[in-house]
């Protein structure tokens, strides 16, 4: 596995910066004088179970499955390819999704790379999203699986994907625990799960990493996890970092999404009405850019690059995961990385931040059920 070091002179107090949530200052995690930028790592989890990856990491989903636009084999993998020339490390996929045609397409553009990135995956449905299943032999049967498809030897990180509510959490983990004395699995995670149900799983088998989604848009996971994952030594996953892809400035209709391959049609936050009430956390943001990226030819940083950038300092144990199928908003999203702020400018944004009222749950009813249980 390649390490992608920070160096001395482009990271200044790189140490200061990952050590406490506010301690950014007026530093950016990248160099914007740097020749070559080089990507800060951040680590998940803590002791045998400590997981060091890329501050950024890149979700493989959008690729081929529920975002309208299916890029071809090779545009895949030409992204894949810009992921890892900027040291991102880290990749997600899951069974559901496809299902399975996401991790058969990870496991082909990722095979250059088998040494230098890892690849996560989830279980905790059946043949697709309609069924949870969680039980001891499919999680084992989804690993098999998955190993295959990925062509990997050993699963990085597992993560229960979704809470099944007819197999104890304490079931899940034991399943996994048995998984990772066998050497097939290295790490235990889960998705979208209560603060009480994840130190029931965390008592059977160590936790490495939750994965729920938070962005701007969707803060909840501040008070109801964050106490709990720092109690525990647990790291952060913070899918959707770009509220899938609002927080961009560039969707404004819901007539953009393909309803056969997009289920942002569905989400009651992507409809017309509320797409168009909600801007203005966009406009808050493209406000508080200004002047703060030094790599941009007007100076100022985008929506995305705010958004992203207040993930990171946030808490040091937050790996944003975003996807896209686009080079030059990949490349736009690793400039997050640049962006300064300062405690004063925080406090400033929150304060405007806390005006706005966000329309619109983030889940249909019935996909609801299904997180923070």
């Amino acid at each position: 596995m390649q390490n992608h070091t920070i160096n001395r002179r482009e990271f200044l107090k790189v140490a200061t910066i990952l050590g406490a949530s506010l301690s950014l200052g007026a530093s950016p995690l990248l160099a914007a004088d740097s020749k070559k930028q080089t990507m800060p790592t951040r680590t998940l989890g803590k002791g045998d179970y400590a997981f060091k990856v890329s501050a950024l990491a890149f979700g493989l989903m959008g690729l081929n499955y529920h975002r309208s636009k299916v890029v071809s084999e090779k545009e895949a993998a030409e992204i894949v390819a810009k992921c890892v020339d900027y040291g991102i490390t880290l990749f997600d996929t899951a069974q559901v999704y496809g299902p399975d045609s996401n991790e058969i397409l990870a496991g082909k553009i990722l095979k250059p790379y088998k040494n230098k990135v890892f690849v996560t995956t989830k279980f905790g449905f059946g043949a697709n999203a309609d069924v949870l299943n969680s039980s001891p032999k499919r999680i084992r049967e989804v690993c098999e699986q998955s190993l295959k498809r990925l062509g990997i030897e050993q699963i990085p990180l597992f993560y229960q994907h979704r809470f099944d509510p007819k197999t104890p959490i304490e079931e899940v983990a034991g399943a996994v625990k048995d998984l990772i004395k066998e050497g097939k699995v290295a790490r235990f995670g889960v998705c979208e799960l209560s603060a009480a149900t994840i130190e029931k799983a965390h008592k059977v088998c160590p936790i490495t990493a939750v994965q729920s989604e938070y962005h701007l848009m969707w803060r909840n996971v501040e008070t109801e996890l964050f106490p709990t994952l720092e109690e525990l030594g647990i790291g952060f996953v913070a899918y959707s970092p770009l509220a899938r892809g609002y927080l961009s400035g560039r969707l404004r209709k819901n007539s953009d999404f393909d309803p056969k391959n997009d289920n942002r049609a569905t989400f009651p936050r992507y409809q017309d009405d509320t797409m168009t009430a909600n801007y203005k956390i966009v406009e808050l943001l493209r406000e508080f850019g200004k002047g703060r990226n030094p790599a941009a030819k007007d100076g100022n940083a985008t929506p995305a690059q705010m958004a992203i950038s207040y993930l990171l300092i946030n808490k040091p144990y937050i790996v944003p995961l975003f996807g896209t199928t686009n080079l030059a908003h990949l490349s736009e999203n690793i400039e997050a990385l640049l962006i300064r702020w300062d405690k004063k400018e925080l406090k400033n944004f929150e304060a405007e931040l806390a005006k706005i009222q966000i329309l619109g749950d983030r889940y249909p009813p019935e996909q609801a059920k299904r997180v923070g249980q």
